[in-house]
């Protein structure tokens, strides 16, 4: 099998080696820059599966790279790290194309973790490409009007209720990742967005419940899955 390639920018050359090191141990193949240009540059000329990026960086900041590489490969994972954790700065890594955001310090264990998690939903990324419509069981979930219909019957939905459902319904018979779904709709994956989450899946059970083959099962340690 293929070893999955990492392009790696890290202005820190410490934590870069050990990075590049650590990833060569779990047989990634991971190639290091320091600055946001070469890395720009090294993509052109390469093929890379993921990118993990720093965000101060020389020459060009993480954000405006994951800009530029969006640009060439919308759909190409990427990974922020970055000592900035505030709000409008995990905001801003969103908007410039992040996938997920891990601020420092942090394990190379929970690295490893959500590199896996990424490269497991992009894997299946044209299957589960958005879309206008869902149909889930017998229910029908119109995304742009937020409506669910169940044989003539259809409920309203929040844009928080709307957003997840179509999450769930992205990875259906998949995992779900809690922390993704935090990040993806509440940006902030905190104790009390996630608790806001647990009443949001709790009201789409209920919808859900009139068709007796569509379950959301809690899948313990990991996040959701849609059953239909």
């Amino acid at each position: 099998m293929k070893r999955v390639s990492i392009l790696l920018a890290e202005d820190d050359p410490n934590l870069g080696q050990l990075l590049k090191n650590y990833l060569s141990v779990k047989e990634y193949d991971t190639a290091l820059v320091t600055d946001g240009a070469q890395a720009l540059k090294l993509y052109r000329k390469e093929k890379f599966n993921l990118c993990l990026f720093d965000v101060m960086m020389p020459e060009m900041d993480g954000f405006t790279l994951a800009r530029e590489i969006r640009a060439i490969d919308p759909h190409i994972p990427i990974i922020f790290l970055t000592a900035k954790n505030l709000k409008h700065d995990v905001i801003e890594g969103f908007k410039s194309g992040a996938d997920d955001y891990l601020t420092k310090p942090f394990s190379m264990e929970e690295l490893v973790y959500r590199i896996e998690a990424i490269l497991r939903r992009s894997s299946k990324r044209e299957d589960e490409a958005p879309r206008d419509q869902y149909t889930i069981g017998e229910f029908t979930f119109d995304v742009a009007k937020q409506l669910l219909t169940f044989k003539e019957q259809s409920q309203k939905l929040t844009t928080k209720e709307s957003e997840l459902l179509e999450l769930l319904c992205r990875n259906r018979n998949q995992v779900l990742e809690r922390n993704f779904a935090l990040k993806s709709i509440w940006i902030d994956d905190n104790y009390f967005n996630a608790r806001s989450m647990d009443v949001y899946i709790t009201k789409l059970r209920k919808y859900l419940s009139k068709d007796r083959k569509v379950e959301i099962l809690n899948i313990h340690g990991k996040g959701y899955k849609l059953l239909c």
